[in-house]
Parts: C-alpha cells; sequence; structure tokens
C-alpha cells in the first residue's frame, strides 16, 4: 500500500507540472500571440509610382510653352498641355492638382526653341523646386535644324537626357518623371500643307529640314524628309530606353508620336505647333500615362 501511493503522488505531480507549463507558454506568449491579440498585418510597401503626385515642374520646347496656341509666333503657357491655367486646355497640372493647386504648385521651364543640350540646365532650374513630378517633352528642334545634317546626333541626344536624369536623381531621388515621345513631324508636314497660310509661316524658319519646300515632292525632298523622320524614331527610342532604366519614370509609350493631329489640332498661324485643341490632346495623354495603375507600352 505505502508504494502505491508514492506511486499516485509521482503521477499527480507530472501532471499538475505539464498542466502549468502549458498555462505558463499562455501566459507569457511563446512564439504566438495570446488568444486576446490579434496579429498585426504587415504594412504594404509604398509603390514607386504616385499616381497623385503634389507639384508639377515641366521641361522641354515651344510645344510645353504653348507656342503659337493663343497668337502668331508667341508663346502662351496659359494653353501649355503641361501646367497651363486654361479650362479649355484642362492641363496635367489642373487635372493632378485642381486649378488653385496648380496655380501654387506648378512651374514651367520650358524655353522655345529649347533642345536636348539645354535640358540639364532646365533641369537644374526645375529641382530648385522640388517638384514630385517633371514632365519632359524635347526633341522635335534636335530634328528641325537648317538642313538634316545639322540635326543632333543620336548619340549626343542619349548623353545628354542621361546626364540630365542623373543630375535630377542626385538631387531628388524619389522625384518622378513622364516622359513624352517626339511628334510625327512627317505627319505634321502632311497636314499642314493644305494650308498656304501656314506655308507662308513655314518660310520664316519653321522646321526647315522637315518644312522646307513643303510642295516638293521629288526624290530628293523625299529623302530629306525620311531622313528626318528616322532620326525622330531615333530619339524616341533613345527617350524610351534611358526612361526604362528608371524605376520612377514612366514614357508614354509613343503615343504623342502616333497621335494623329488633325488641322484642328495644329496652330492655325503655323500649322506645325498644336492648337489650344491640340494642347488639350497632349494633356489627357500625360494625363492617362501618369495616373496608370502600370506603364503604358
Amino acid at each position: 500500500m505505502p508504494k502505491r501511493g508514492r506511486h499516485t503522488r509521482s503521477v499527480l505531480a507530472v501532471v499538475a507540472a505539464a498542466a502549468l507549463g502549458v498555462a505558463g507558454c499562455d501566459a507569457v506568449g511563446g512564439d504566438s500571440a495570446a488568444p486576446s491579440e490579434k496579429a498585426k498585418p504587415s504594412p504594404e510597401p509604398t509603390p514607386l509610382w504616385d499616381r497623385s503626385p503634389g507639384s508639377v515642374a515641366a521641361v522641354g520646347d515651344s510645344i510645353t510653352r504653348g507656342f503659337d496656341a493663343c497668337d502668331v509666333l508667341s508663346d502662351c503657357p496659359e494653353a501649355s498641355w503641361a501646367t497651363g491655367a486654361s479650362p479649355e486646355v484642362d492641363s496635367l497640372a489642373v487635372r493632378l492638382l485642381g486649378r488653385a493647386g496648380a496655380a501654387r504648385r506648378s512651374w514651367n521651364y520650358a524655353v522655345t526653341g529649347a533642345r536636348m543640350a539645354d535640358l540639364p540646365g532646365q533641369m537644374a532650374q526645375a529641382v530648385r523646386r522640388k517638384p514630385q513630378l517633371v514632365t519632359v517633352m524635347v526633341g522635335a528642334n534636335d530634328a528641325c535644324r537648317s538642313t538634316p545634317s545639322a540635326m543632333t546626333p543620336v548619340s549626343a541626344f542619349r548623353a545628354d537626357f542621361e546626364d540630365s536624369l542623373r543630375s535630377l536623381r542626385k538631387a531628388l531621388p524619389k522625384a518622378q518623371v513622364f516622359v513624352a515621345s517626339v511628334p510625327n513631324l512627317k505627319r505634321l508636314w502632311s497636314e499642314g500643307r493644305s494650308s498656304p497660310m501656314g506655308k507662308q509661316v513655314w518660310k520664316l524658319g519653321i522646321c526647315p529640314s522637315m518644312l522646307g519646300d513643303a510642295d516638293a515632292l521629288d526624290s530628293a525632298a523625299t529623302l530629306r524628309r525620311d531622313t528626318v523622320q528616322k532620326r525622330v524614331e531615333d530619339y524616341n527610342k533613345v527617350l524610351a530606353e534611358v526612361c526604362a532604366e528608371d524605376k520612377r519614370c514612366r514614357h508614354d509609350g509613343g503615343a504623342v508620336y502616333d497621335y494623329r493631329f488633325g488641322t484642328t489640332q495644329l496652330s492655325r498661324w503655323d500649322y506645325f505647333h498644336p492648337s489650344v485643341n491640340g494642347q488639350a490632346r497632349l494633356a489627357e495623354i500625360a494625363y492617362r500615362t501618369v495616373t496608370a495603375k502600370k506603364p503604358l507600352t
């Protein structure tokens, strides 16, 4: 009998110790949360692309300055597709920031006549504002030279664009960039040559490599225009390739180049630069690209 009692007490001690051990794990939590606690969800990673940036700076050439959109041979920044305040255009900045926000937090550093070589300087001005989005539309003037031989070499075009993005990244690592493709210059010639007034303005020196001798259709003129057009295509390839190397850069996927500008979308003074209507179409393309869930291809 005494032996049986000692055995019973030993078994009860082991059971009690096991029970206390389980209770102890629950009390201190162990490797799992207590029943009354809920595991906190992991925070979602911040996306690289912000579809609603809070400020916009524009760099580029006469198109972004609204040249010939409102009056003959003059800038009209209020009609700019990027930052303009015109309700007829509904610019990218207005669509993103609202009219009051665009007036305070958007800036236009584009310059009529600018080429890619001018972009690093414009970018240096833009970064001082610390914009969350920088728009780039440049390249038409690199092709629009006195002759095809005077066009900017593709290698130089690439080097200056890369330099511009490097300087932006050094100053503003998280700034986003929207890059528009160079318009189809040959199509602009094809549309505009139907206007006698447009052809007279072209003679003042608007894109002579493409628009010079607008009615000439001989082999030399055709070769000249095809050479310019090929250079535009090469520029667009550079813009897309360099932008693709930057995780915070979006290219329009060739949307501006592919857009079929008609006479309604062209300035009634030079039939080459976008009209107010054309500026609105550019704003639509930019807004669609910036706010898309995924980059356009």
